[in-house]
């Protein structure tokens, strides 16, 4: 397997190198660098000329250029990156560093939630094939992955940035509108759930009612301007993501899992009130992060301590609870801080920029900040991509559920849980994983229109001004960032073919 690896990096390497040299040149010869000087009525546009000539070596030769722009590169792997400067002056080694972590937190949320939201939706359409489920997926993600972006971006401008804070402002939602959602509400989990009519009727009967209660509930204490959760609401949260992730993964009838998930959803909770005065009065980054490795270390240690015979699934399922229940935590922190938000921010959700210029406020006020700023376009980016992860793990699941060996897993008694997780939804993975791997290079490349709808500074606009300009240097920064992108994510892809399939690894 090392050696299999070895050798696709070197073939990625040359492939890296082929395609720089046809990105170089088909980007130099895209145009004038000096037009605008040409037609400018300067008196020093003389001057002005031979400098940027100079800044962009126009002088000397094609190769003599790319060769200088490759020596800067190599200098990477020994501590003396130079990337050149731009058409200004300005050097673009900073300029990808910001750009790239801007584009990468967009491209690594929308990714995560992609994967998360598609793959469960392909296999729920998978197992209620020609259902009135299915076809309602499949229709929307036709609908989303045929809708062009900068439409698409256009709505979500409008719809969820401009009208919704025009909405909070007053916070309150029409009676006929709580009607219109909760029988939305109660139509999409009748299809989810299915069974008889009898059972679908109840099922949406109490769906309606519940969210019908619950909004005229969250009106009459002015929950969405001022909104509450509290330790309760964390504690029943993590319990119920606890039994979730068991019966998903181990099954409930194992209670050592059963035991260890609910015991890290209370631990977590009481460590909840122990650290609060941290989280509210001296947060930062790096006490979150060692926070959230603190959570994780102490979920698998009850975990391992709980398992017994069940010890690897008893720790998978306590390292999620876990993960869910750190969540959970940071999001009853941010939801406290809402309504001081909106007191510095009466318009919370905007369409332009990654974050609110001059914006004052404390960390967690910078936090909603930047989640209110990344909200909008991880949305259009994540629909994109949930229409192909969720038709691909159809496919796969409906190929693999025909497949043998499940019908003998059938047959000899096993739960349909262990027949969908242990046994299809495993083999069901490999090529999915392919589509992953490919999916996060090409949302780098294809985040250029998001960004640009969405103001958003990161790798689309250093391509779009360095093309624009007939500048090689950010452009060819760009391909060097989603080139690496693209080959270090197929190589993660063929370890995961490993890991899922041991065929690979002999």
């Amino acid at each position: 397997m090392l050696k299999f690896i070895l050798r696709r990096i070197g073939a990625s390497a040359l492939v890296l190198l082929g395609a720089s040299v046809l990105m170089f040149f088909l980007t130099i010869n895209s145009g004038d660098p000096l037009k605008d000087l040409r037609e400018s009525n300067d008196p020093n546009r003389d001057q002005l000329m031979a400098q940027r000539s100079e800044l962009l070596r126009l002088d000397d030769s094609p190769w003599e250029r790319y060769w200088d722009w490759l020596s800067g590169v190599g200098g990477c792997f020994t501590g003396n990156c130079d990337l050149g400067v731009n058409i200004n002056g300005i050097d673009v080694l900073g300029l990808t560093e910001q750009a790239a972590s801007s584009t990468l937190r967009l491209i690594t949320l929308s990714t995560l939630l992609a994967i998360v939201v598609g793959i469960a939706l392909g296999i729920l359409t998978a197992i209620r094939q020609y259902s009135g489920f299915d076809y309602s997926i499949t229709f929307s993600a036709f609908l989303f992955f045929s809708l062009p972006v900068f439409w698409a971006a256009t709505l979500l401008k409008e719809f969820a940035a401009i009208q919704y804070n025009n909405w909070i402002a007053v916070g309150q939602y029409a009676p006929w509108t709580i009607v219109i959602v909760g029988l939305v509400a109660g139509f999409l989990f009748q299809a989810v759930l299915g069974g008889t009519r009898k059972r679908r009727l109840v099922t949406a009967a109490v769906v309606f009612a519940f969210v019908t209660v619950m909004l005229f509930v969250f009106n009459a204490l002015d929950w969405w301007r001022n909104p509450m959760f509290g330790i309760g609401g964390v504690a029943v949260v993590s319990l119920a993501a606890g039994v979730l992730v068991t019966s998903l993964v181990a099954g409930i009838r194992n209670r050592r899992a059963l035991y260890a998930a609910l015991t890290t959803a209370v631990v977590g909770t009481v460590s909840y009130l122990a650290f609060a005065p941290l989280l509210v009065n001296s947060p930062s980054w790096p006490l979150l992060a060692g926070l959230f490795v603190l959570a994780i270390v102490v979920s698998m240690a009850i975990g391992a301590a709980w398992g017994g015979y069940a010890r690897k699934q008893a720790m998978l399922v306590t390292g999620i609870t876990g993960v869910i229940t750190s969540l959970v935590v940071v999001a009853d922190v941010l939801i406290a801080h809402w309504s001081g938000f909106l007191g510095l921010k009466s318009r919370p959700i905007s369409t332009i920029g990654s974050q609110t210029p001059n914006f004052t406020g404390e960390f967690w006020d910078q936090v909603l900040d930047m989640g209110t700023q990344i909200l909008l376009p991880t949305i259009l980016l994540t629909l994109v991509s949930v229409a192909t992860h969720s038709r691909y793990t159809r496919s796969s699941m409906l190929e693999t559920l025909n497949q043998d060996y499940v019908r003998t897993a059938r047959s000899k008694g096993l739960s349909e849980r262990e027949v969908i997780v242990k046994h299809a939804f495993r083999n069901a993975l490999i090529p999915i994983t392919t589509i992953v791997a490919f999916d996060f290079a090409a949302l780098i490349g294809g985040a250029i229109i998001t960004e640009q709808v969405f103001g958003w500074k990161g790798m689309g606009a250093l391509f779009q001004a360095g093309l624009n300009a007939v500048d090689p240097a950010p452009v060819m920064a760009f391909f060097l960032v989603t080139g690496i992108a693209a080959v270090l994510m197929n190589l993660v892809a063929d370890i995961a073919y490993a890991a899922l399939d041991p065929r690979i690894r002999r």
